[in-house]
């Protein structure tokens, strides 16, 4: 878990709920490795913030599989605040599509836009996707697709996200 994501500056009410649900945190500290996963198991996929996804997910080649593999078998995928590196190298998953993800003006904020590795805002506009934003720092979700693709642009849009998703799986 990213250290900066505890801090309490950036504790929400959901995540104090969940570092205190020993379930929850129990089952973080076993989560499965990626090249465990089986996407037949699962009914959907959710890629978290964080700026670690810009030099881990962004560039796995099992994550590409598995995002491909949702694709093909019309399962949501969702992706939040950084989540949308996973996009990098699966273009396709984004291009004609609305998106979001963390803005060029966030990443100045918080002074990184010369630390990543590249932008998330550029990366999804460079790869075809049909990119927006709401004011930074505030909740922001598009979804698209028909409700396949769900981003959020920043840490405020993490819930939402989630209850975008959750509606979506509620349907099928």
């Amino acid at each position: 878990m990213d250290p900066k994501s505890q801090e309490e500056s950036n504790q929400t009410p959901m995540s104090k709920r969940f570092t205190a649900d020993s379930k929850a945190t129990a089952a973080l500290q076993n989560t499965k490795k990626l090249s465990e996963v089986d996407e037949s198991d699962f009914a959907a996929i959710f890629f978290p913030g964080g700026h670690g996804p810009l030099w881990d997910l962004a560039n796995d080649s099992k994550v590409f599989w598995l995002i491909e593999k949702f694709r093909g078998a019309s399962k949501p995928i969702a992706a939040v605040c950084h989540g949308p590196a996973v996009f990098k190298n699966t273009p396709s998953v984004v291009k004609g599509f609305k998106v979001t993800g963390f803005t060029n003006s966030e990443e100045a904020a918080v002074g990184l836009e010369k630390i990543v590795p590249f932008s998330v805002q550029d990366m999804l506009k460079a790869n075809g996707g049909n990119y927006l934003s709401g004011p930074d720092w505030a909740p922001y979700v598009v979804t698209d697709n028909n409700s396949l693709l769900i981003t959020g642009q920043n840490p405020a849009s993490s819930e939402p996200v989630a209850k975008e998703l959750i509606k979506k799986l509620k349907k099928q």
